[in-house]
């Protein structure tokens, strides 16, 4: 008996008419679809007259329940993954059933779709050349602060995405970690009260003090800029005379040669001029 085959489907993420033909297609002729949630599938499904076997596959389940759909495949059973919203495997049930596929060779298809990642970025005017999405941030004090600590020297436009009873206090976080930074915050993507802030974090937090926040948040932050860099940087050496900035490269290991090329770069001066000011040591 041949397979069947598993579609990793994307859904709108708020405006119906974002879904494309070819998502269509595969679920009105798939034999089974297991849906995030099946009562918000079942408005998606009704809403394009689709009539199948609806069935449950979310993160509290997805394990076993993936093996169940795995065991259907092989049978010969056409089965559809979706999510609430979006694609799944974003931040979405989604990529554990396709890692099984993947370990026992059987074939699946990704039907590309909305993501609330993309749209963000784009509406955010950020850098968008280089991006690194990271979901929601952990809900743990210590988690959160050893995330933040991995992200903030990041150079990529930083995207994540926020509840709203938590949005005020990440919002806080954010600033006292990474300083006054632009963010781009995009509420209710594609939806009819979809709204997009451009301002600084401390203009967000002054913006939600008389605010509470509603809707499914997406927050886009600029990364640190070169010029940040370049200051904390000079900070390191700027109080040290040009003996003392050599000895410090020797100290953490460079050779005297590497140590006088590295201070030239740092000051900007001719490599000799370091060089006479070495001498001594």
């Amino acid at each position: 008996m041949s397979y069947g085959k598993l579609y990793l489907v994307g859904t709108p993420i708020g405006n119906l008419n974002d879904i494309t033909l070819r998502a269509l297609e595969t679920l009105k002729n798939v034999d089974l679809i297991a849906a995030e949630d099946t009562r918000q599938s079942i408005k998606l499904l009704n809403h394009f007259n689709i009539k199948k076997t609806l069935i449950s596959y979310h993160k509290y389940n997805e394990n076993n329940r993936g093996e169940e759909l795995i065991k259907k495949i092989k049978e010969g059973t056409n089965v559809a993954v979706i999510t609430d919203a979006g694609m799944p495997g974003i931040s979405d049930p989604g990529s554990v059933i396709a890692l099984k596929c993947i370990e026992q060779g059987i074939k699946f298809e990704v039907i590309p779709g909305a993501t609330a990642v993309i749209t963000a970025l784009v509406y955010s005017g950020l850098d968008t050349e280089k991006f690194l999405f990271t979901g929601f941030l952990p809900r743990e004090n210590k988690e959160r602060e050893r995330l933040i600590e991995k992200l903030k020297d990041r150079m990529e436009t930083l995207i994540f995405y926020e509840a709203p009873h938590r949005l005020k206090k990440t919002l806080q976080f954010m600033k006292e970690n990474l300083g006054n930074r632009r963010i781009s915050i995009c509420r209710e993507l594609t939806k009819i009260h979809e709204e997009i802030l451009r301002l600084t974090l401390e203009e967000a937090i002054e913006h939600y003090n008389d605010i509470e926040p509603r809707g499914e948040y997406v927050l886009v932050i600029e990364g640190k800029s070169k010029e940040e860099i370049e200051k904390e940087k000079k900070a390191l050496w700027e109080d040290l005379s040009i003996e003392e900035h050599i000895v410090k490269y020797m100290s953490q290991g460079s050779t005297k040669k590497e140590a006088i090329k590295r201070t030239a770069k740092d000051r900007k001066l001719p490599k000799s001029e370091i060089y006479k000011h070495s001498l001594n040591i």
